[in-house]
């Protein structure tokens, strides 16, 4: 009897201490479990080129290189308020996602040159841009062509520069 009791603890024994080892998170004394740093490090790196590949992205159409921003335009901006209101209100909130992503602060995200050519070369961008690949993937909804001239793909970048 003793015999079986003694195997039984062993058993106990091994299993917690195989369970223990085998988590790949640590616990702390709050309880709350933490991520290992190796891998947290690497979904940082992973994130930071993601981040350098957005932002070093002009996309593809008629903006062929990138765009050097200075001080916003408040005049630029209204006018390009009054064209988000006309023409991109269907799809698009700065808040919350809608139909498309939300806009707040998607000129950190993205590149000026990549959100122009967004604007006005929707229909390639998703066949031939990774990141309107995955945008589309996400959204299931391909971003309306409408038909902006180049002056109103820049109004409507100078108003989302306000939004951040």
């Amino acid at each position: 009897m003793k015999m079986h009791i003694l195997k039984w603890l062993g058993t106990i024994l091994v299993l917690a201490m195989v369970w223990s080892c085998g988590s790949s998170s640590a616990e702390d004394q709050s309880g709350t479990l933490h991520q290992e740093a190796p891998k947290a490090e690497a979904t940082k790196t992973a994130q930071a080129d993601a981040q350098t590949t957005a932002a070093s992205n002009i996309g593809i159409g008629p903006i062929k290189e990138e765009i050097q921003l200075s001080a916003i335009d408040n005049a630029l901006a209204e006018k390009g308020a009054e064209i988000f209101k006309k023409k991109c209100t269907q799809c698009h909130k700065v808040e919350k996602r809608y139909i498309g992503p939300a806009l707040k602060c998607v000129t950190e995200r993205r590149s000026p040159a990549w959100i122009m050519n967004m604007i006005l070369n929707p229909e390639e961008m998703v066949k031939k841009d990774p990141i309107a690949k995955k945008l589309i993937g996400e959204y299931s909804a391909p971003m309306a062509n409408q038909n902006l001239t180049v002056e109103e793909a820049r109004a409507l970048l100078e108003f989302l520069r306000t939004k951040c």
